[in-house]
């Protein structure tokens, strides 16, 4: 256990180590698999912050399922109309999310054909970011430029339209996702690469079309979709209302128009943040609005999340280090608990500021110091009170120790300067007693003795310092100050004359010779503490009033008095009533002391 306790500090700044490099694990290095719980914490804030706040810029028109049961599928030609409709009331520009890969109607075809040639029209074109056994390879490709080095997203399949079609297309935008692994789609390629070429995804290719304003450069890469808008948000119209011209022509002017499906039968369906199953055509919406946000200025600035995130841990771990060993296990609870709650408000704020900084690394480190450290101090804290408890019943009374626990002392052996009360008895002729008898019954009338003396002791709630042979040195105020140490000295010393004078009584009974102890009380400053060596120590005080009282139990044979006391208890004494029995100077003393005894003794 010495062992133990001796490699504590070590062990904790381990750690305590330990706690911190887990959060910058989870900021740097942690593999996407591993990321669950940020993702999963990251879903919660985004759905917390989504604001209904009307998006004026976009238009949604669905085919749902009211549509389709109006209009029955297939609309090639009817697609044309919605087309033309919305371009007639004043649309920006469209963006089809609907993938037309072989021919339908002649006539429907051709008027698609003339609108993708020479409208504000984006066709769908789909890839595919998994690779597959047999590669999909469907409708004829349209679009793409030459493709730098990490310029997008690879792409080893596709599905596109059919060749006259594509032929015609001015502008194409893809429409294929990546879900993460547990099928929340939180990224959308913004550019995929295949073939040598890069496509952009639909949303940036409508904005490119039909945006207007400044060009915005973004990053080729994945692009983490804010959601920052509830699906309520977005203007939306059915595909029915624009054919039957229900839908007001300034619903309609100056939109960016997105027109796709929320049916079943036709459309795609996706889990996000928002929702278990969301129209693919509404989280185009999305995306589309994170870029007009961007070119506005509106995004959110960047913040160094996961430098954040470290500096956050970097604290905790040092507050929880430090109250480790001061606090209970329930306090370090609530205190982990509280930096936790902390956290995570600060976290709901940098969310939007960062997409890669992991929100639950800081978490990570606190369930670690929870599941490791609040036990191995925990632990720690039993050990030492074990050894505390070891080391002071032999010494203390029970209430003592208790009390010493209580009050959490940081380690209370140490020596430390404080008011005592030292008391010395001793049995008066102890060889004359014992010197006739068989070492058996010296040895039981030894025993009983140091009882009569070590009883009173410890109900006063004194410390035992030592045994002196056929005596005790114990004294009152130390480990833990008491403000009475005086009275409680002479209450024990009134308690060992009544245990003495009932035990010598019986001795005479018996036929035996009367014994009397001799007792020298004084108060004073003294050093108390463990003294000693790695082989050997002990809990005792030092100083000149422990030396004095020795001085005055050896002056008691002098006395008709078994208690002689010194004028450091007389002074503080507020109980007990004394008798002055005129100046001494005692052995190893220049000067005379005034000397006391008890006067109901």
């Amino acid at each position: 256990m010495g062992q133990f306790i001796s490699s504590a500090p070590l062990l904790r700044a381990g750690i305590a180590a330990a706690a911190f490099l887990l959060t910058a694990w989870s900021q740097w290095l942690a593999p996407a698999g591993a990321r669950f719980a940020d993702e999963w914490l990251r879903d919660r804030f985004i759905a917390l912050r989504a604001v209904a706040t009307p998006e004026s810029r976009i238009l949604v028109v669905d085919i749902d399922e009211s549509s389709l049961a109006q209009y029955p599928w297939p609309w090639r030609a009817r697609l044309a109309d919605l087309i033309e409709l919305l371009l007639a009331d004043g649309a920006r520009g469209v963006a089809l999310d609907i993938l037309q890969e072989k021919p339908a109607d002649a006539g429907g075809d051709a008027r698609m054909v003339m609108l993708a040639r020479h409208g504000p029209v984006v066709l769908a074109q789909l890839f595919d970011f998994a690779r597959q056994p047999q590669p999909l390879h469907g409708g004829v490709l349209a679009g793409g430029v030459p493709a730098a080095s990490a310029a997008g997203v690879p792409a080893y399949g596709y599905l596109a339209n059919h060749a006259e079609l594509a032929q015609a297309a001015v502008y194409t935008g893809n429409i294929g996702v990546v879900p993460d692994p547990d099928g929340t789609l939180r990224w959308v390629p913004m550019y995929a690469t295949f073939g040598g070429k890069s496509y952009p995804t639909l949303a940036r290719a409508l904005f490119d079309c039909c945006a207007g304003g400044a060009p915005l450069a973004m990053p080729p890469g994945p692009l983490r979709i804010p959601y920052r808008r509830a699906w309520s948000a977005y203007n939306a119209a059915s595909a029915a209302e624009v054919l039957e011209r229900k839908l007001d022509p300034a619903q309609v002017a100056g939109k960016l128009v997105l027109i796709g499906s929320s049916a079943l039968s036709i459309g795609d369906r996706l889990a996000t943040p928002l929702g278990a199953s969301t129209a693919g055509l509404l989280v185009h919406a999305a995306v589309l609005d994170t870029l007009l946000e961007r070119q506005a200025g509106h995004a959110p600035a960047p913040w160094p999340g996961r430098w954040l995130a470290l500096l956050f841990c970097g604290a905790t771990v040092a507050l929880v280090s430090y109250t480790l060993a001061r606090r209970s296990a329930a306090a370090n609870v609530l205190l982990l608990a509280a930096c936790s709650a902390v956290w995570l408000a600060l976290a709901y704020v940098i969310v939007p500021h960062d997409d890669d900084f992991s929100s639950a690394g800081p978490l990570l480190s606190n369930l670690f110091l929870l599941a490791i450290a609040v036990p191995f101090h925990w632990q720690l804290a039993q050990q030492k009170s074990r050894q505390l408890l070891g080391t002071l019943r032999q010494y203390v009374a029970k209430e003592v120790v208790d009390e010493l626990l209580r009050s959490d002392l940081k380690d209370p052996l140490k020596p430390k300067q404080l008011q005592v009360t030292t008391l010395i008895a001793d049995m008066e002729g102890y060889t004359t007693h014992v010197e006739s008898l068989p070492v058996e019954e010296a040895a039981r009338l030894t025993t009983a003795f140091l009882d009569c003396l070590t009883r009173p002791v410890l109900e006063m709630h004194g410390t035992l310092d030592k045994y002196t042979g056929d005596g005790l040195v114990a004294f009152w105020g130390a480990p833990l100050p008491i403000a009475d140490h005086a009275d409680l000295a002479l209450d024990a010393a009134q308690s060992i004359l009544r245990e003495v004078r009932r035990m010598s009584a019986l001795r005479v009974s018996e036929g035996k010779a009367p014994l009397r102890v001799r007792i020298g009380i004084e108060s004073g400053l003294a050093m108390a503490g463990d003294y000693g060596t790695a082989f050997r120590s002990i809990y005792t005080a030092v100083g000149d009033s422990v030396n004095t009282a020795s001085r005055l139990e050896q002056a008691a044979r002098d006395f008709p008095h078994d208690v002689i006391i010194g004028a450091g208890t007389v002074a503080r004494a507020t109980r007990h009533r004394f008798r002055a029995l005129g100046e001494q100077r005692l052995r190893g003393k220049e000067k005379s002391a005034l000397l006391y005894t008890l006067e109901e003794a």
